[in-house]
């Protein structure tokens, strides 16, 4: 008998029991059923995300943690960490507490302990059990009953509709936001990833393009113009060192361009800056340090002042040519450091980077497809130049593979999909689409791919 096996081992068992369909109580006396176990999370928070599940209420969305005991939910703090209010089940193989397990905001969520639901010692399991293909899902290796062909126009339909979705999104903003304003705010939020894009948001609302771009051109450098802008931009975000208590300068003589943008942000005289616990910083990537891409922006307001970035990522698009006008985007996005971010993630913390890149090819890629293009189509829309939204269209649908990301590869596993089938930006885009529509939603039953 184990007596202390592995986590690992209790999601194999807890996998072969959706397969094996084991009727499921929870330790509250409640019938539930798993309709989507949801995809393995990679980042911070619980073992599975966007699950779907049954009870008496009805279909319930969230995620799933799995522990060996159930007292391990507040031995790991997850009851003060908001992170976990998302979970809506807590599976563990033994509940070896009577507490219950409540969310940071109060909410208890139902346990559910497998103990009570296998046959035998867990050392079989640990020896005698291989890891499961998708769970069996009802659309896995959906080509070896769909054509191919089949499959692609599926996904080829499914990335056209997510590009339709963002242009709904943008002419909603459009309606009540000026253009400039809504492609900026569209940028920001890109920049910030899924764990910053609501700061990165709340910054663009609160220091707009219009008091970016009014500070003077005329007479001051291109590093003065850099400064000013870094210093709003950080200041703003309330994300200078003087801003920051628990941020210790590690090279005093290193401070030159921090005392630059302190003192220029004390002549701005704003107390717009957002809170200091909205940023995400803890087991950040240097690389996608949300410093990094504020001092992205800056760059950008730089390189596009005379005519600004809105008109410069308008005109971008309609003058690009439809054999290789993907190329010419993604380079007006793409930002390199020099001087003191080349070689830094956050103040204080230098040779921490090896490239200078603060805005590399593959993220300028990724705010072409999402941001730019269905931008501009409903911009040339609104503005009676459809041939601006074709187009946009058009680059989308010859616009190449992006870089993968973690929903692609969960998707492309649970269908049994090859590279070589998802070959394009918008087929990529379709299997985001799919995931969010259909397997997050619960809703088999209604995709096309389903066994």
């Amino acid at each position: 008998m184990i007596n202390n096996p592995p986590e690992s081992l209790i999601i194999k068992i807890w996998q072969h029991l959706l397969l094996d369909g084991t009727e499921l109580v929870t330790e509250g006396g409640e019938p539930i059923k798993i309709i989507y176990p949801g995809r393995t999370n990679d980042d911070r928070g619980a073992d599975f995300r966007d699950a779907v599940i049954a009870t008496s209420q009805g279909l319930i969305k969230g995620d799933i943690e799995v522990h060996v005991k159930s007292s391990s939910w507040r031995a790991h703090c997850h009851h003060q960490d908001p992170v976990y209010n998302r979970v809506i089940l807590h599976v563990v193989m033994w509940r070896d507490t009577e507490v219950a397990t409540n969310l940071q905001n109060g909410r208890d969520i139902p346990i559910l302990a497998l103990d009570k639901s296998i046959t035998g010692q867990i050392s079989q399991w640990a020896d005698g059990v291989e890891p499961l293909t998708p769970l069996n899902m009802p659309c896995y290796k959906a080509t070896e009953r769909l054509s191919t062909g089949g499959v692609a126009e599926f996904l080829d339909g499914a990335g056209e509709e997510r590009f339709l979705a963002k242009v709904a999104g943008f002419q909603t903003d459009l309606a009540q936001t000026e253009a400039s304003q809504s492609l900026y705010q569209g940028i920001m939020g890109a920049l910030g990833y899924s764990r910053n894009r609501l700061p990165f948001l709340e910054l663009a609302s609160r220091l707009p393009l219009q008091t970016l771009e009014s500070i003077p051109q005329d007479k001051i450098s291109d590093e003065e113009y850099l400064a000013r802008q870094q210093a709003l931009l950080l200041g703003a975000a309330r994300l200078l060192p003087s801003q920051r208590l628990n941020l210790d300068l590690e090279n005093k003589s290193d401070d030159k361009w921090v005392d630059k943008l302190e003192r220029l942000w004390d002549s701005f005289r704003l107390t717009k800056a957002i809170s200091p616990n909205a940023w995400h910083l803890f087991k950040v990537r240097p690389y996608n340090s949300p410093l990094r891409r504020i001092v992205a922006m800056s760059y950008l307001l730089l390189r596009y002042r005379r005519k600004g970035i809105f008109n410069e990522m308008v005109n971008m698009v309609a003058e690009a040519p439809l054999s290789q006008g993907y190329c010419g985007l993604e380079t007006g996005l793409q930002v390199t450091a020099n001087g003191y971010w080349a070689t830094r993630s956050d103040f204080g913390l230098s040779n921490q980077i090896k490239s200078s890149a603060l805005l590399g090819s593959e993220r300028a890629a990724d705010i072409v497809v999402n941001i730019i293009l269905p931008f501009t189509f409903a911009w040339g829309r609104l503005t009676s130049h459809p041939e601006l939204g074709e187009k946009a269209l058009t680059l989308y649908r010859h616009y190449p593979k992006l870089a993968i990301n973690t929903v692609e590869r969960h998707m492309r596993n649970q269908l049994g999909l090859s590279s070589s089938l998802v070959n394009s930006a918008q087929r990529q885009q379709g299997l985001i689409h799919i995931y969010n529509t259909l397997c997050s939603q619960g809703r088999c039953n209604c995709c096309p791919l389903r066994d």
